[in-house]
Parts: structure tokens; sequence; C-alpha cells
């Protein structure tokens, strides 16, 4: 499938796109709020600045694709692989990213406050002056992330609160 034709097919009004492959397909600034693309094929795309609020995208291939400044507010991307993806800026408040591989994904300056980040791989990822205020890190691997002037606040470990030791710009040592 080509970016044409999802945009035709959304006009329709058609959301369900499970499984589809769209392999490097161009879709910046494309309006695909409430989409459903779980299982899809989207490595190496273009979802630059595309709304993808509500999405899901539970099991997806995102690797190595661009959502810089995306709209992923409330998006289901449980067990999506998203290695290598740029996620600059993109806004991830109460996202699902339960069990996703993030690993060496550049989250520079993204809004992950809220977010469900249980048992997710952040191994190598650039989390510098990323916002994760409330977001829950149950288990997450946070090694040789670089949170450089990420905002922690509030970030839960389970349901108590996670006391932060030390940040530094390449890891974060947490208490207990």
């Amino acid at each position: 499938m080509n970016a044409h034709e999802l945009i035709d097919r959304l006009a329709d009004r058609e959301s369900d796109f499970h499984g589809v492959s769209l392999h490097q397909v161009n879709l910046v600034k494309a309006n695909l709020s409430r989409i459903n693309l779980s299982r899809a094929d989207l490595s190496e795309a273009n979802l630059g600045e595309a709304d993808l609020s509500g999405a899901c995208l539970e099991q997806a291939n995102l690797s190595a694709a661009d959502l810089s400044g995306a709209n992923l507010v409330g998006a289901n991307l449980v067990e999506t692989n998203l290695i290598g993806a740029d996620l600059i800026g993109a806004n991830l408040s109460s996202a699902d990213l339960a069990t996703a591989d993030l690993r060496c994904a550049n989250l520079h300056n993204a809004n992950l406050s809220g977010a469900n980040l249980t048992d997710v791989n952040l191994h190598g990822a650039d989390l510098s002056g990323a916002n994760l205020e409330g977001a829950k890190l149950d288990h997450t691997d946070l090694s040789v992330a670089d949170t450089t002037g990420a905002n922690l606040c509030g970030t839960k470990m389970g349901t108590e609160d996670c006391p932060i030791v030390g940040v530094s710009p390449k890891w974060t040592t947490w208490a207990g």
C-alpha cells in the first residue's frame, strides 16, 4: 500500500489497516488520528508532524521511522518496535508504550508525561530535555540512556514514587 491509497481509504472513513506494509511511506503531517495500524510495517516511514492521537500501533514495526513532532497523545504503542526511531519533540503524553523497544531512539524534547513505559527498553536512547513527569517506569531499562535536562519529577516505578539517586548525561540510577 502507498500513501495515496491509504489517504484515499481514510477519506472513505476506513480506519482499520491492521498488518499493512507501509515501509518507507511518506505521511508527513497526515491526519491518522484513531487509525488502527496494529502489526503494520512502518519501518523507515516518514510520519513527521503526523497526527496519530489515539491511534493503535500495537506490535507495529516503526524501526528507524521519523516521528519527529508527531502527535501520539493517548496512542497504543504496546510491544511496538521503535528501535532507532526519531521522536524529537513528539507528544507521547498518556501513551501506552508497555514492553516497547526504543533502543537508541531519539526522544530529545519529547513529551512522555503520564505515559506507561512499563518494561520498555530505552537502552542507549536520547531522552535529553524530555518530559517524563508522572510517567510509569516499572522495570524500564534506562541503561546508557541520555537523560540530560529531562524532567523526571513524579515518575513512578510500580505503585511507589521512584526516587532518583542521580541523573547523569549518560545514565540514570534508581534508588532501591
